[in-house]
């Protein structure tokens, strides 16, 4: 008799056990963001600590989140709900999620986008991406952050700039590839992005799909990342 049907399905038990550690993994953030708010740091050594656990904390929140939404792509589970939003509201919603981030990190963040515009995707997996380019630069960069959005040859481009010391050329080159530059020191496996570039992928309009890029540079000097939408 066939053991096929005791088999276990490790996927099955890794992305079950995934989806428990976000929980855990979001109710911790939370805790920790009520803890900084009622007991503000007093000097910038302290700043700098709450700093560091509220991104990690963020940070492996974030890529749990994105293996999720990764296994329910490859076994077709992961819905795409395209609607017509204000890509303003959209930016704004991801930039209060980071707030804390950015008041301990001490950065400022300028925004450049018409309220009035808005544009067909998928408001949740978008704004993920958004969220975690922002929570990157905000580590990443020094002072400063720009996030624009504007319509560039009928597509829609989503910038964030920081003021860093831009990305490795190994990232610029392919950044959709997951393996490309992985780090063993900073524990960095570029996943972030090939979730970016899959979501880009998702959205197409006739033969055109969208797609990221980037760049070094930019009017901050740091790093530039850009998503673009048809």
């Amino acid at each position: 008799m066939s053991n096929d049907k005791n088999k276990l399905d490790f996927s099955l038990v890794l992305a079950s056990s995934v989806h428990d550690m976000k929980n855990s993994l979001g109710m911790l953030l939370n805790s920790l963001e009520n803890l900084i708010r009622d007991n503000p740091p007093t000097n910038d050594d302290q700043a700098k600590q709450f700093a560091t656990l509220q991104y990690e904390t963020s940070r492996i929140n974030n890529e749990l989140i994105q293996l999720l939404s990764i296994y329910r792509l490859e076994h077709d589970r992961l819905p795409l709900n395209i609607d017509a939003y204000f890509v303003a509201d959209m930016l704004e919603e991801q930039l209060a999620r980071n707030d804390m981030l950015f008041s301990t990190r001490g950065i400022d963040v300028t925004v450049v986008c018409d309220d009035a515009l808005n544009w067909y995707f998928d408001n949740e997996l978008v704004g993920g991406v958004v969220h975690n380019v922002l929570a990157n630069s905000a580590r990443y960069g020094d002072k400063e952050l720009k996030v624009s959005a504007d319509v560039v040859d009928g597509v829609l481009c989503i910038c964030i700039e920081d003021d860093g010391e831009g990305y490795p050329a190994a990232m610029i080159k392919a950044p959709e590839e997951i393996m490309a530059g992985v780090s063993f020191t900073s524990g960095s496996t570029k996943l972030g992005l090939f979730f970016a570039a899959e979501v880009a992928r998702m959205h197409c309009q006739k033969d055109v799909c969208g797609y990221i890029k980037l760049e070094n540079g930019g009017s901050l000097g740091g790093g530039v990342f850009k998503l673009y939408l048809p």
